[in-house]
């Protein structure tokens, strides 16, 4: 154990510095050998060293982001080699190298907060051990060890014999009640933490080898914190729960307000947005903005959310710009499709197909025709005009037959070889 202290000095000294500090502002509320003045600063311990990891987490949801903007691709790959798997995970990877991304690259900021989180259960360890460790001298030590958190001391473990419990000034009953509760908590906290993030902030569309092993993990880390969470002093469970409840409320307040593309957050998210938008004819604030900029720039690349969003915001008469603002749109409404293509819609105008008329309508317009015809024929003629019929035209005598000749023109008329008066035909000569 001095050889672990001694090689991890750099980091264990500095935080059971801040374990003391924490502990004489506490202590002067609630005493310096209550369990409330240890466990608070156990507590605010954890608080400070995940506030300073915060850009570590930033970075973390980048590189979520990153990965995300490549599922496209990655489904062409799995679709192309669905029948092989060996060569899909080729394409995955060289995918990976061409645009600079690892899917492993999410989980760096886990392993950088690991020293520190090491460190704190280090020092809880020791104290639960009976070792000083860092600026923790035998004065602290005592203190630390006479503390109890709802009747259990902070060194006992559930684990411990009766005979031990009972020299730090508690009763067995009382050690396993609490650490019992602690351990169903934080294994309860773990995992309601992983499937919030399997099943509202992971776009579902897209299945990879990364997701598979989220997935496993959701149950695999709560059956571990079951397991050695027995082995754990109740110091170290304060440590556990507090981090496990960090986490959890910094997820929900992520996959609440910048959730993960084409899952069912942002599902949620983009339903919010577009109900304050077009209450107020505007985005708020940059955390809008920047939603509603990413979304313009994807342009036919946008998911079935994302083009609902701007269809919706199309039919409020609203208008979503490159730089993330939105504006009054005076123009025909433009809907999306599902392949991405504009189709008109909405307010723009139908075409009417015209009314088919019945039969008597048809003969009154056919009369009326008819009527605006003779007027133009009762129209005085100029000189130039031929008239339908010679002035010295005369009847001639009847052809062979006994008909006219009139006679012969109006049945050649009502053939319908011509129509409308014709002019007499001269009897032929024999």
């Amino acid at each position: 154990m001095d050889t672990i202290a001694s090689i991890f000095s750099f980091i264990t000294t500095p935080v059971s510095w801040v374990i003391v500090q924490f502990h004489s502002v506490y202590g002067a509320i609630f005493g310096p050998d209550t369990g409330w003045a240890w466990g608070l600063s156990i507590v605010s311990l954890v608080i400070l060293i995940r506030i300073c990891l915060i850009p570590l987490f930033v970075k973390q949801i980048k590189a979520t982001r990153a990965m995300q903007t490549l599922q496209p691709e990655m489904k062409k790959i799995q679709e192309r080699y669905k029948n092989d798997k060996q060569r899909q995970s080729e394409e995955m990877m060289k995918l990976y190298k061409e645009t600079g991304t690892n899917p492993l690259s999410s989980c760096l900021p886990i392993l950088a907060q690991s020293p520190f989180f090491f460190a704190l259960y280090h020092v809880l360890n020791s104290i639960a051990s009976n070792d000083t460790i860092g600026v923790i001298n035998d004065r602290l030590l005592e203190s630390a060890q006479k503390a109890h958190i709802f009747g259990a001391p902070l060194a006992a473990k559930f684990t411990d014999a009766d005979a031990k419990v009972q020299a730090l000034g508690s009763t067995i009953t009382d050690v396993r009640v609490v650490t019992a509760i602690m351990i169903v908590l934080m294994s309860f906290s773990q995992f309601y933490t992983q499937r919030q993030l399997m099943t509202k902030n992971v776009d579902t569309t897209v299945k990879t080898p990364f997701m598979q092993q989220q997935k496993m993990l959701m149950y695999v880390f709560p059956i571990m914190f079951a397991v050695f969470g027995i082995n754990f002093p109740v110091g170290v469970l304060v440590y556990w729960l507090t981090t496990n409840v960090w986490t959890m409320g910094q997820q929900m307040y992520v996959i609440h307000n910048n959730p993960t593309p084409g899952s069912k957050a942002q599902a949620s998210y983009l339903e919010r947005l577009h109900k304050r938008v077009t209450h107020h004819g505007k985005t708020r604030g940059r955390g809008e903005k920047a939603i509603v900029k990413a979304i313009v720039a994807k342009g036919r690349d946008r998911n079935d959310f994302e083009r609902k969003f701007i269809n919706g915001l199309s039919k409020a008469g609203l208008a979503a710009q490159a730089d993330g603002t939105v504006v009054k749109s005076e123009a025909s409404t433009v809907v999306e499709t599902e392949d991405g293509t504009p189709a008109t819609g909405g307010a723009a105008p139908k075409r009417q197909q015209p009314k088919r008329q019945s039969k008597s309508q048809r003969q009154s317009g056919a009369a009326q025709g008819g009527g605006s015809k003779a007027a133009d024929e009762s129209a005085p003629k100029t000189s130039l005009s031929k008239s339908d019929e010679p002035q010295d035209a005369k009847p001639g005598p009847k052809p062979a037959g006994g008909k006219s000749a009139s006679g012969g023109t109006r049945s050649k008329a009502q053939s319908g070889q011509r129509k409308g008066p014709q002019r007499p035909k001269s009897p032929s000569k024999k």
